[in-house]
Formats: structure tokens, sequence, C-alpha cells
């Protein structure tokens, strides 16, 4: 006990270097993990908004065999037959035998065509389904 009290009578502190070392290795080790944090998100954003798309291809089908034709189909027809899915808009062209499907995740925007199932990601600031 006597020791732990003449350890804190003395006035010790850090010097100016030891302080500036530490500084310096903090700064390094966030010049490593900022950028690979923000490539993480990036990837993540990029997959999960192609997943949401991919998520959605099988709810398509569905009101296809039901219907007979794509015509119709909407955000709420198909989250009637899948209430999970994350969808921003579904376009059907005029004749009902193709769609497009949108979602996005961060500044992430997936577009799926269907019948063929094709998924093409874009990084756009501000991304939005139209």
């Amino acid at each position: 006990m006597s020791k732990l009290r003449q350890r804190l009578q003395r006035e010790e502190g850090f010097t100016l270097i030891e302080l500036l070392v530490v500084i310096v290795i903090i700064g390094i080790l966030l010049a490593i993990a900022v950028p690979s944090y923000l490539g993480f998100k990036d990837r993540a954003n990029d997959k999960a908004a192609a997943s949401n798309v991919r998520a959605a291809f099988p709810s398509a089908e569905a009101f296809y065999s039901d219907n007979g034709t794509y015509t119709g189909m909407d955000v709420p027809a198909l989250t009637a037959i899948d209430a999970g899915l994350k969808l921003g808009s579904v376009t059907v062209p005029a004749g009902g035998a193709t769609y497009t499907l949108c979602a996005v995740s961060g500044d992430h925007k997936a577009v799926g065509a269907g019948p063929a199932h094709t998924i093409v990601v874009t990084k756009v600031a501000g991304a939005a389904c139209p």
C-alpha cells in the first residue's frame, strides 16, 4: 500500500515525444481502418440492392403464373405474394411480356429485368427508383 502512495505522490507524467508517438500510431491505424470500412460498406450496399431485386424475381414469376401476363404487376401486388420484399418500383411496359424491378440500398441502385433475370447495379449519389 505504501508503494502505491509513493507512486501517486511523485509528479511524473508522459513526455511530449511519448504522446506524439501514440497520436501517430492512432493516425496510422485510422488511415488503414477508415478506407477498409468504407469499402466494406460500399460492397454491402451493392450486394443488398442486388439481393432485394433477386428476391423479387420469384414473386414476379408467381404473379405471371397466376395472371398469365405481367400487366398490372406493381409493388403492392408483389408484396401481397411476399411480404418481405424491399422494392422501390416495378415497371411493366405495354404488352406485359417483360418487366423491370428496382431496389435501392444506400447510394446503390439495382435494376433487374425479367423474365431473363438480369441485374445491373449502379452507384449513383442520391439513387432512387423511378
